[in-house]
């Protein structure tokens, strides 16, 4: 049987998952703060993630830490799921408790393949996958338009390059951004 965890779940329990926060009544009521966490290693098959991961390590060591422990909890090939309020966006902003902008380019800080080749081509990334023996692959992102996005742009709403475009000058265009985190193990 394999494990899937649905990590900060706050009022959103998803059956087959063991739900997890540090308040309410989850399945298990536990810090992700807090190491390590207190499953063991390549135990965990899929992780939700569904607007917690902004709320976590205000503190860099904290933030990497928890990616150290997903990354050692998750089987290979694990699939983690992260939805998160877009940073230019008001949702983002106005809440205090979210202490840090997460990213698709900040995803993919974490992926050792990456990071040879922003070393290959003399970039100046931080190549965290290998500072911190993690290995992570982005897969896949969406792009959730605002009510603002589609009341502006109607009929070329689903114009993803328009959206990029115009959210690289315009706050408020994008509301959250959906991405899937595939574990690669062993390390490349």
């Amino acid at each position: 049987m394999t494990l899937k965890l649905n990590l900060g779940c706050g009022q959103r329990p998803l059956p087959g998952y063991v739900n997890v926060d540090k308040f309410g009544t989850p399945d298990l009521q536990f810090d992700l703060e807090t190491f390590p966490w207190p499953w063991a290693d390549d135990s965990v098959s899929d992780v939700q993630l569904i607007h917690v991961l902004e709320h976590l390590g205000q503190q860099t060591d904290v933030y990497l830490c928890i990616i150290q422990e997903l990354y050692r909890i998750c089987q290979a090939n694990s699939l983690i799921h992260i939805t998160v309020p877009h940073p230019r966006h008001d949702n983002f902003v106005h809440d205090p408790t979210h202490v840090r902008a997460i990213t698709p380019s900040g995803l993919e800080l974490f992926s050792r393949q990456r990071n040879r080749d922003w070393q290959r081509h003399g970039n100046a990334n931080t190549p965290l996958g290998l500072y911190l023996n993690v290995d992570f692959d982005l897969v896949h992102t969406n792009l959730v338009g605002s009510a603002l996005w589609f009341e502006r742009y109607g009929d070329r709403a689903h114009d993803v390059q328009l959206l990029l475009q115009e959210s690289a000058l315009y706050n408020n265009l994008i509301e959250e951004v959906q991405m899937q985190w595939r574990v690669v193990k062993p390390l490349r």
